[in-house]
């Protein structure tokens, strides 16, 4: 796949696109882009990660990122392109925000999750959109302070979901202990604690929560949840009070022998094995 690098010398550009196809291959770009899909849905390729995108959707992209859509329907996205300047030329100061428009963007972890705004939200950033798309049509949005405040209002909603997604400028990333206590709270649930859906939960990529996972554990999160599971098997064949039936059932085997063949291919030694042995030594 070849890769360009797309200039733009206007400080703001709005630009809108409806089409099936999308022109441009993976690309590279001098500025930055706050894309709004505005209907349609499809993947979004942005540095080697694939993620979906639909209707209501924002993306964030800042110039160091390379990127391409790929689109299953007809869509139309909304692109607001700023430079550096765009901001800087203002003269504003962004107390309110936390850090600075282009600061924000290039949070690598917006790129790596999906911003989740409520039903109110969608209303009022598509109203948003649509306010600078109308103005964008009779004058020239990149010199117009209502335009800018629109624009700026954006980046309010983006600060204002990144709590629910355990986010802020100085801490990009679920803590060990949201990660813990969610696997902890689904480890009865196989469906609930594979990669994609805890990944889903925080808001991350697939690729990227595994990354993420195995820098902070010192292991991968299927090892993790492997070993915390087989803690939690073998208390309770060590107890004696529990059949193996009824491991198997908590634990969401699809029956006896399937537990079985899992621990036996974990340990050496079949579930009721390891339990009487551990009746011999508490004799």
């Amino acid at each position: 796949m070849g890769m360009i690098k797309l200039k733009q010398f206007y400080t703001l550009n709005i630009q809108d696109f409806e089409e099936q196809d999308f022109p441009l291959p993976y690309h590279s770009q001098n500025y930055y882009e706050l894309v709004y899909i505005y209907r349609g849905g499809g993947v979004h390729l942005l540095n080697n990660t694939n993620t979906m995108f639909e209707a209501g959707d924002l993306l964030v992209i800042s110039q160091e990122d390379v990127h391409h859509f790929e689109p299953n329907s007809s869509t139309r996205i909304i692109a607001i392109k700023f430079t550096n300047s765009y901001f800087s030329s203002n003269g504003q100061h962004f107390q309110g925000l936390g850090a600075s428009p282009e600061n924000m963007m290039n949070n690598k972890i917006l790129k790596e999750i999906r911003l989740s705004f409520d039903a109110e939200q969608k209303i009022i950033l598509r109203q948003t959109v649509d306010n600078i798309l109308l103005y964008n049509q009779y004058k020239d949005a990149s010199t117009s302070p209502m335009v800018f405040y629109q624009i700026l209002s954006i980046f309010g909603m983006i600060k204002e979901v990144m709590p629910k997604i355990s986010l802020n400028i100085s801490d990009h990333l679920p803590a060990k202990e949201k990660l813990t206590a969610y696997i902890h709270q689904h480890i009865y649930d196989p469906e609930k604690i594979k990669v994609e859906p805890i990944a889903a939960h925080f808001n991350i990529s697939g690729s990227y929560f595994s990354s993420y996972f195995k820098r902070r554990f010192d292991m991968s999160f299927r090892e993790y949840v492997n070993q915390y599971r087989m803690q939690l098997i073998e208390q309770r064949l060590a107890s004696g009070r529990v059949s193996i039936k009824e491991i198997s059932n908590e634990f969401g085997f699809n029956d006896e022998s399937h537990f079985s063949h899992y621990y036996k291919n974990k340990r050496g030694i079949s579930p009721s094995g390891y339990a009487a042995s551990k009746r011999r030594q508490h004799s």
